[in-house]
């Protein structure tokens, strides 16, 4: 797996984008990323639509990577670390995160983390809110316009659509406003919403091999 980096400036400080979905701020040794979506493949597969649980694997995978690649003390989700509840996934991926007991798990409520006590102590969560806020940067899933601090959010999947002269190309983005940055969905299972993105920003595109703003 190739990781490409783009480093930004987001009030004084420098924060690293991948091209696998997810952000690092090297001052706070952070991993940040949204949207993992984790049992969403179980959750299908009980509604008799069969999917294959490699989709998850490959998520994970991706995240191992990720974390020897930084070696962050933080690992921050910015909301909808699952699907639809407790199920054979979030079992999986509990193996995975007891793979990593030094690392500080956050997780900034989305609107599909539903957690029971049982489903939270399960999780090994470190900490749980529905905001986080950083030295002057406010996680939140969703933009709160009623906030003064800047958001690092998620939430909306966005995409970008590119025009080719074969055919329109929909792919993956980070989106950089005044107050606002805006992560991709982790989860390569996710749809991507090209339009309701925040206006007047700068888009960070990327493929497989590099980061492109455009």
């Amino acid at each position: 797996m190739n990781i490409a980096v783009k480093n930004i400036t987001l009030n004084n400080e420098v924060f690293t984008l991948t091209n696998q979905r997810a952000a690092f701020w090297k001052k706070e040794k952070a991993l940040i990323l949204s949207d993992l979506h984790i049992g969403k493949t179980a959750h299908f597969r009980k509604n008799g639509i069969a999917l294959a649980n490699q989709i998850m694997k490959s998520d994970l995978e991706r995240l191992s990577v990720l974390i020897e690649y930084f070696q962050p003390e933080k690992f921050i989700v910015v909301g909808d670390l699952l699907h639809a509840g407790d199920n054979s996934d979030v079992d999986e991926f509990c193996r995975w995160r007891n793979q990593y007991p030094d690392l500080q798990f956050y997780l900034v409520e989305g609107n599909h983390d539903r957690l029971s006590a049982k489903l939270e102590k399960k999780l090994c969560l470190n900490f749980k809110s529905e905001l986080l806020t950083i030295n002057g940067f406010t996680f939140i899933h969703d933009f709160d316009k009623t906030l003064a601090e800047f958001q690092i959010t998620g939430h909306i999947h966005p995409g970008v659509v590119l025009n080719s002269s074969v055919k329109k190309i929909r792919l993956p983005c980070f989106v950089q406003t005044q107050n606002q940055l805006l992560l991709p969905a982790f989860s390569e299972f996710t749809g991507l919403d090209t339009k309701n993105i925040p206006k007047g920003g700068k888009f960070f595109v990327f493929t497989d091999a590099e980061i492109h703003e455009i």
